[in-house]
């Protein structure tokens, strides 16, 4: 039974910190290596990627549907739906591109607390120079260019560093290159959907070449409903929320989290 809740409150950490620019890897692994907490194997992290893509998939259904059509379409009417589809398709691959000769640093890096605590300041001082330096001179994604989609991919690549924030990274990331706070938002929930698609598909690679005990379909479904809950109403109350507010909150909080990180590393 602690089993089965804990696996439920992974998938309530994994929902949440998904898409707030706080660090869902991060978060996961604080509690796996500071709280000692067992890692349920590679099968159950596939379940809550495929739940939080659920979760974008069915939010964004809209405007997913839109720029799929328009990819493989002509229609000039739907040239608008066409470069937006275009500009995720590049900012994924440039994180793609990026992130294959890394891959063993990014691995050493999971293995250090230290590291996590170290880009849970790097998010948090990014977020604060994104607030202060942004121009917000873009209002609509359509007048985002290719080159500054690549920034944007270049950005989400760093977050593939534990305590690095996928979201947090895209999000300054579109801010930096001249969106205003709610479409950075969008757009880094639109490139969302291919990178977790990606990821999962790498991790189920994985599972299938070194399969790890499954931590049992009752636990495994629960954890998943409960992180396709967390991460919807996450995509919902961030956008609600960079509507009106600065980024500030998540800065202040990162910015906690990583030096209470470091400082108890060094001090144990």
């Amino acid at each position: 039974m602690i089993e089965f809740w804990r696996a439920v409150l992974l998938g309530v950490v994994q929902g949440v910190t998904e898409f707030l620019p706080i660090s869902s890897s991060g978060h996961l692994m604080l509690i796996h290596k500071g709280l000692g907490w067992a890692e349920y194997g590679l099968a159950y992290d596939v379940v809550l990627h495929l739940a939080t893509l659920l979760a974008v998939a069915i939010y964004f259904r809209t405007d997913i549907t839109n720029i799929t059509k328009a990819f493989f379409s002509k229609d000039a009417e739907r040239a608008d739906d066409r470069k937006l589809a275009w500009l995720v398709v590049i900012a994924t691959a440039v994180t793609a591109i990026i992130a294959a000769p890394f891959s063993g640093v990014i691995d050493r890096a999971f293995s250090s607390l230290r590291w996590i605590g170290a880009f849970f300041l790097l998010t948090s001082a990014a977020l604060v120079s994104a607030e202060l330096l942004s121009r917000k001179q873009m209002h609509s994604l359509n007048a985002l260019t290719w080159q500054k989609a690549v920034l944007v991919g270049l950005a989400q690549a760093v977050a593939l560093f534990p305590g690095v924030s996928r979201a947090g990274a895209t999000i300054v990331g579109g801010l930096g290159v001249g969106l205003d706070r709610e479409q950075a938002t969008r757009f880094s929930f639109l490139m969302s959907g291919p990178i977790i698609l990606l990821a999962g598909a790498k991790t189920a690679y994985d599972a299938f070449v070194d399969p790890q005990p499954f931590i049992g379909m009752p636990a495994a479904i629960a954890g998943s409903v409960v992180a396709f809950v967390a991460a919807y109403l996450s995509i919902a109350g961030l956008l609600a929320f960079v509507k009106r507010y600065p980024l500030y909150i998540f800065a202040v909080y990162t910015g906690i989290l990583g030096v209470v990180t470091l400082v108890w590393q060094m001090s144990a």
